[in-house]
């Protein structure tokens, strides 16, 4: 159909590896990479999100500098800095064993570190409207009830702050596994940079990057579906979530 050839996906590549042996090993990267990069931002951007409704000025600052300063610079910037730069600032001796690595694990954490904290400036603001959506009387009257305040966040606000804003946390997951294909310019072997290798020695664009679209869908479909899937099993009768 349309003179495409999807036959060339399964032949020899190298040695014994067919083309979609190098789909498959770029399908593990992006997973691996994103994965990691989820757990790093879901976790810096609750911190982050908390520290900017806290009744501490100092507090406030921190988190919106931290916003501010990750939302506002683009993520190929960022990248840049955390792969070339950072290890330029740290003291001699640690910038230079982070150079010595090995260069998959400079890409690999280059990458993590990137996605995650700039994710983590995004997913900062919706847990912050998460929580300021909730009425107040809700803090007061733990703190009346003899809770502290990280009680209070921790067994009062937060488990219904995640429950409202799954829906936009959605989004920013997928767009993690979107945004991992940035990470082929610093040599990252993801899925769009091995269609473009598999380009490179067969000369086959149109097919090779056909492949990994229609791949990134099903990623993004089971990951809607997934979320989904908590959201509905999370819901409390009452709360708003979702647009319900």
């Amino acid at each position: 159909m349309f003179g495409l050839d999807f036959s060339f996906l399964f032949q020899s590549a190298v040695g014994t590896e067919t083309y979609f042996d190098w789909i498959l090993e770029g399908l593990k990267w992006t997973v691996i990479t994103s994965s990691l990069s989820w757990c790093l931002a879901l976790f810096c951007g609750t911190i982050i999100g908390i520290l900017r409704t806290l009744p501490n000025r100092f507090l406030n600052f921190i988190g919106a500098a931290y916003v501010e300063a990750l939302r506002n610079v683009p993520i190929i910037v960022q990248l840049f800095f955390w792969f070339y730069v950072w290890p330029e600032l740290l003291p001699k001796s640690l910038g230079q064993g982070i150079k010595n690595l090995d260069p998959h694990i400079q890409i690999l954490t280059a990458g993590i570190l990137c996605l995650g904290l700039f994710t983590s400036a995004r997913i900062a603001e919706q847990v912050r409207s998460g929580i300021q959506s909730l009425a107040g009387g809700q803090k007061n009257a733990s703190l009346a009830m003899g809770f502290t305040l990280p009680q209070a966040y921790r067994y009062v606000i937060m488990p219904q702050a995640f429950r409202i804003v799954i829906p936009p946390l959605t989004s920013e997951l997928l767009n993690i596994f979107k945004n991992s294909a940035v990470l082929q310019t610093i040599g990252l072997m993801e899925l769009s940079r091995q269609a473009a290798q598999i380009n490179d020695y067969t000369a086959k664009a149109y097919e090779s990057f056909i492949v990994i679209t229609v791949i990134f869908i099903i990623i993004n479909v089971l990951l809607m579906w997934g979320m989904r899937f908590i959201e509905v099993k999370t819901k409390i009768p009452g709360l708003i979530s979702g647009g319900h």
